[in-house]
């Protein structure tokens, strides 16, 4: 089995390269030779690798010099990216060497480059365009697009070039300015008082966990903001049932041991065993039980939606429903007669009581916690870009 997982690897590594995926093949030599380069089986991953190594290094010198030919300034984040590539290859493959091929009597062959002046060449022309292109971007831009298009360039700018410039600080403007900003508004519609703590926990975005980048949340919107969106979230409709006590009796018997006598011949004589003891015999009773359990019940539903509106055209950009449902039950019992005939799930609830209903506020409370699961995955989903 081991044998053909190699052969079938083997084989993939090798249909990568004939199919131009040398990467693929590259890193998936590296793999296998990184376990054990010196194993007998992994001798074909050293051929396909001189072979992947030598066909993407002249592709890659191929395709930067057609794009640096091109003078495209467009074309420096390629050039510089397809640098960068080779020499992350060459620092891959060199702690293997040397890689001995066993059946030819030599080790394999990896014509390397040393490509630290053409990076940082390529660095210095890519930085300046697009530290050029995202400003100009920044200055003109017409969308909240066009400012995050900058944000990336100037992102993507500092991490090959930290320190370029004042790209922090335009960096900083453009994701300013490329927030989509929420204004959060809590309605209540109904007849029914919405518990402020509740209130609090649902306006509190904090505690979702999002992760949109581009997206900020303001229960308690600010003076210096131009907010973008509405998000409505109506109560529509609370119900909250009457506390109800559900009664059910039921009577159970069971046959249990109550002694026992000795056994008897048919002549009225004591039988005994093999060792002359005499031989018992469990006598049974029938015992009865009347058994009451009481069913405590109360629910409590929430609905409402949750609505986008876009605050510049104030037309609502998507609506969701919104509903939860939380239920109160406790079931105690007692009983009358017997307790021995009772199965031990029905003993247990002889040791509970009767308990105080929660509140109507506590109802809706304990409903809003499913509530905050349904708003969360709301926001998650609805996408404003």
């Amino acid at each position: 089995m081991a044998l053909l997982v190699a052969c079938g690897g083997v084989k993939k590594t090798q249909e990568a390269v004939n199919t131009g995926n040398y990467s693929q093949a590259i890193y998936s030599a590296i793999d296998n030779l990184a376990d054990n380069k010196s194993k007998k089986n992994h001798q074909p991953y050293i051929l396909i690798l001189e072979e992947a190594f030598r066909k993407n290094t002249e592709r890659e010198l191929q395709q930067i010099a057609f794009l640096s030919k091109d003078g495209n300034p467009a074309n420096y984040e390629a050039i510089y990216e397809g640098y960068n590539s080779l020499k992350q290859i060459q620092e891959q493959i060199r702690p293997l060497l040397p890689l001995e091929i066993y059946d030819e009597n030599r080790q394999a062959s990896f014509a390397f480059r040393n490509y630290d002046n053409e990076i940082l060449d390529a660095k210095v022309a890519l930085s300046d365009y697009l530290y050029g292109n995202a400003s100009k971007l920044l200055a003109h831009a017409s969308s909240k697009q066009d400012y995050r298009d900058a944000y990336d360039d100037f992102a993507y700018l500092d991490r090959i070039n930290p320190g370029y410039s004042d790209t922090k600080k335009k960096m900083e403007t453009a994701y300013q300015k490329g927030l989509d900003y929420v204004r959060v508004e809590l309605i209540n519609e109904t007849q029914q008082i919405v518990p402020e703590r509740l209130e609090a926990d649902l306006l509190n975005f904090n505690t979702y966990g999002l992760d949109d980048f581009w997206t900020q949340y303001h229960a308690n919107p600010l003076d210096d903001i131009d907010y973008d969106y509405a998000m409505l979230v109506a109560f529509k409709d609370i119900r909250i049932s009457p506390e109800q006590v559900q009664e059910k009796q039921f009577v159970k018997e069971k046959q249990i041991k109550d002694g026992y006598t000795y056994l008897e011949d048919e002549n009225g004589n004591l039988v005994k065993d093999s060792l002359g003891h005499e031989i018992k015999v469990d006598r049974f009773k029938t015992v009865q039980c009347s058994f009451y359990q009481y069913t405590q019940h109360k629910a409590a539903q929430v609905s409402g939606q949750v609505s986008y509106v876009d605050l510049h055209n104030r037309q609502t950009v998507n609506s969701y429903p919104l509903s939860s449902e939380f239920v109160f039950e406790h079931v105690y019992a007692n009983y009358d007669g017997d307790k021995r005939a009772l199965d031990n799930d029905l003993v247990s609830l002889l040791n509970l009581a009767a308990v105080p209903f929660p509140s109507n506020e506590q109802m809706v409370y304990d409903a809003g916690e499913d509530l905050k699961l349904r708003l969360k995955d709301i926001v998650v989903r609805h996408k404003f870009y």
